[in-house]
């Protein structure tokens, strides 16, 4: 770890004086691709928390309110318990949780098929914690008109990289959004998808990690990055998602889902050559071609 990705001798210092004890900085935990900083570190005990600088301060808003509100519903060692916030550093004090991500096991298809039963359940508890009361049930209430909106700058943006057949379905897909009957309401992960899900195969346990996107709104937003992303090619895991999370999605949630997963397909492919990134580029692609075909589920 070189010197500039240390965190600064005042952060740290900071993180001493909440853990009441000298700390050292064991590893950078921080994943590619997102602009959160994360620095595993350990207290002089040997005990070791997690250190978060959020790139943007609604992200450090959003989690530390996810943190105090919700997230304490999936109980001990099912998620990072917030042990102080800092709003001057942007900076977030966790503990650590057991597990790894789904993304770095390799686990047998029975396990597999385990973690996501547990994941979903989780999944369930945090949405239905939180206050889904005046401002925030209206924020919610909105979620699906607000994405909707988004079709029109997005489907701009991605230009040619769209046949006209796939920007008229596009088009169509966020225009059912504007016209769907109320959908059931949650409080959002916001970024729910096998690299945010740890799994410790020697406890059973599961836990989920980063907030800096959760928010309240329609419990069908939080599997969109599933459904473009591992069921496509593993539906038995999908299954045990909703085993895990007690019902599946409503007829209605499906047409959501269609739409929700086609306006992010397009987002990937102007996110994707604009930070050189062709796996979100393949991504996106491999969604509008299976809405297309009309195989997306």
């Amino acid at each position: 770890m070189t010197d500039s990705t240390m965190p600064s001798p005042d952060l740290l210092a900071w993180a001493a004086r909440e853990l009441g004890k000298e700390v050292s900085v064991v590893q950078d935990a921080s994943r590619p691709r997102e602009n959160s900083r994360v620095r595993a570190i350990r207290r002089s005990d040997g005990i070791r928390f997690h250190l978060k600088i959020a790139p943007r301060p609604v992200m450090y808003e959003r989690e530390t309110f996810a943190l105090r509100h919700a997230v304490p519903a999936l109980g001990a060692g099912h998620a990072p318990q917030l042990r102080a916030s800092s709003a001057e550093h942007l900076a977030l004090l966790l503990t650590a949780v057991p597990g790894l991500r789904l993304t770095r096991l390799t686990q047998t298809p029975a396990e597999e098929l385990r973690a996501h039963r547990h994941g979903g359940a989780l999944l369930a508890r945090l949405h239905a914690a939180g206050d889904l009361s005046g401002p925030r049930r209206a924020q919610a209430e909105r979620a699906l008109h607000a994405a909707a909106d988004d079709a029109g700058p997005h489907l701009r943006q991605a230009a040619d990289r769209l046949t006209p057949a796939e920007r008229k379905l596009v088009r169509a897909l966020a225009e059912q959004l504007h016209v769907l009957p109320p959908l059931p309401l949650a409080f959002l992960h916001g970024d729910a998808g096998p690299g945010k899900l740890l799994w410790s195969p020697r406890l059973g346990q599961a836990a989920w990690i980063g907030f800096e996107h959760a928010r309240f709104g329609t419990a069908v937003e939080d599997f969109v990055g599933m459904s473009r992303g591992i069921w496509a090619d593993r539906p038995d895991l999908r299954t045990a998602w909703f085993q895990g999370y007690g019902r599946d999605l409503l007829p209605e949630e499906r047409h959501a889902l269609k739409g929700l997963a086609a306006l992010n397909a397009v987002n990937c492919l102007v996110q994707g050559p604009a930070h050189d990134d062709p796996a979100t580029t393949a991504r996106g692609r491999r969604t509008l071609d299976r809405l297309m075909a009309g195989v997306f589920a």
